[in-house]
């Protein structure tokens, strides 16, 4: 499967998340919203990143903008991992990588000489109508954050 491209609608999709709640994209509409794909709960750059996003949420909020955090782990590693960082946004269960083909960021890595398919780390913006306006690939956490709550502030 292709990724969306930027400037195209992102496909309706409907997802399992904390909260015992299911997502819609198309509940979102009026909001931007952030994806990001992260390969594992506790793991070190994947709890970096969530804090980074969890301590700039107030921003984020104050720009329109939702945040969701993916990965294939399931919802009560989720709900551990979310609780324990002081997440107040959902993060997403996608154990048969349905969103991750959707946005394509399944991708061959190697591990300690070993190659696995794995989440590549990535976040995605989508404005208020649904339409994906920016995508960064292959992200390293450091500042990260900072650029896409640029981007998001940027969409008004």
């Amino acid at each position: 499967m292709s990724a969306i491209d930027i400037g195209q609608p992102v496909p309706a999709f409907e997802a399992v998340a904390t909260g015992d709640k299911t997502l819609r994209l198309s509940d979102l509409k009026g909001r931007n919203v952030v994806i990001y794909f992260y390969p594992k709960d506790s793991t070190p750059g994947c709890t970096t990143q969530g804090q980074d996003f969890r301590d700039s949420m107030a921003e984020f909020d104050r720009a329109g903008t939702t945040i969701l955090g993916v990965s294939r782990d399931s919802l009560r590693s989720h709900e551990n991992f979310r609780s324990k960082q002081g997440f107040e946004f959902d993060l997403i269960s996608d154990p048969d990588e349905k969103l991750c083909k959707l946005f394509d960021v399944i991708k061959l890595k190697k591990m300690y000489g070993r190659e696995t398919l794995g989440i590549e780390r990535s976040t995605f913006l989508i404005d208020r109508d649904g339409v994906l306006r920016q995508a960064w690939r292959k992200v390293r956490v450091k500042g990260h954050v900072a650029d896409v709550l640029e981007a998001a502030k940027a969409l008004g």
